[in-house]
């Protein structure tokens, strides 16, 4: 008996040690990317400036690393999914969300979780996938999540990732910055790894600038006091931008109820869930407004929840879009419908004209 004793005692301080040693890595192990960081430019753009009067096309898309089948689930929402189902899965999700967005004939392009080196996608570099379709556009890519090895679920380790935003440009980009956004400083930033938007710039004719910023705004990490912190420090770049003359555009994943009602128009009833808030308009300046005239007239999901796989009538919100400087000119606006084929995002297209 005392022997069985000592023996579980003995396994059970392996254990914790075990434990100890992982959480300890972990933290150890966590760090920031520094802020004003200056990124490098691939490739070279079509064409030198953008001109007034001229219609172009923007169009964002969070490709969800790669994953998200319809029957994908994710168990940070639910779901059983930690990692894509294959290479081969992997490569045909990526290659659909380029053809989608490809087949708009955009002049620029907002990508959200693309991968370049985690394990969830197979060590996958999925800017190389994306550039196939993308010849003679300018690019930039800034990471905004790069994390440990995370040790769950048990049976299927998310393991460790590297992902991030890349920015695509028909026209040059004049430079490419990353800014870190504020994120939790408690035990919760472990899933809320490094948030940043990057800034890029196109000149203009004119003498002025296109100003673009490629945005993630937090989800899993961040409190609704993170969340302002995050929004108000874009607001802060973009009046600076405007207020020098510069057109401006916001675009990407905003982790918040984009329309402010989507949640309830399209499941009846609001939601609990923190990234499905409403839209913090109180925080816009003036001379910055929602894109939210919808060519088709009314409102159309760009997200599902990932809890269950999908099917019409599944929980569904607007987070994706885009938000524009008075000296813009909105033409058309779409939230594209893929039946979440190859990702947990709806591209949303953007036709605009600079005044």
């Amino acid at each position: 008996m005392k022997k069985a004793l000592k023996v579980t005692a003995v396994i059970i301080l392996v254990v914790v040690a075990v434990v100890a040693a992982y959480v300890a890595y972990v933290f150890l192990t966590y760090d920031r990317i520094e802020d004003h960081q200056t990124l490098e430019l691939k490739a070279e753009a079509t064409y030198d400036k953008v001109s007034t009067d001229t219609e172009y096309t923007i169009v964002t898309n969070n490709i969800g690393f790669g994953a998200y089948t319809a029957d994908f689930t994710f168990f940070m929402d639910g779901g059983k999914g930690s990692v894509a189902e294959s290479p081969e899965s992997v490569k045909k999700c990526v290659g659909k969300a380029a053809e989608t967005i490809a087949s708009y004939n955009p002049d620029f392009v907002l990508i959200q979780e693309i991968d370049t080196d985690s394990t969830r996608s197979y060590h996958i570099d999925e800017r190389e996938l994306m550039a196939e379709r993308f010849g003679g556009y300018e690019s930039a890519f800034a990471c905004n999540y790069h994390s440990a090895y995370l040790l769950y679920p048990i049976t299927r380790p998310h393991g460790a990732s590297n992902s991030g935003q890349q920015t695509y440009s028909r026209f040059d980009i004049s430079s490419a910055e990353r800014r870190s956004l504020p994120v939790s400083t408690s035990a919760s930033k472990i899933v809320d790894l490094d948030r940043c938007y990057m800034e890029t710039r196109i000149p203009a004719d004119n003498g002025k600038e296109l100003v673009i910023y490629n945005v993630h705004m937090s989800a899993y990490g961040g409190s609704d006091n993170i969340r302002e912190k995050q929004m108000n420090m874009l607001m802060e770049d973009v009046a600076e931008e405007y207020v020098a003359g510069n057109y401006v555009i916001c675009g990407g994943d905003f982790n918040n109820d984009f329309t402010c009602d989507s949640v309830v128009t399209f499941n009846g009833e609001p939601s609990e869930k923190g990234w499905t808030q409403p839209f913090p308009v109180e925080l816009l300046p003036d001379e910055l407004s929602r894109c939210l005239d919808y060519t088709c007239g009314y409102e159309l999901p760009t997200c599902r929840d990932c809890d269950i796989p999908y099917k019409e009538g599944n929980f569904t919100i607007i987070v994706d879009g885009f938000l524009i400087t008075d000296n813009i000119e909105l033409t058309y606006l779409e939230n594209v419908q893929t039946g979440f084929e190859y990702s947990d995002h709806n591209p949303v297209v953007m036709k605009f004209i600079l005044k």
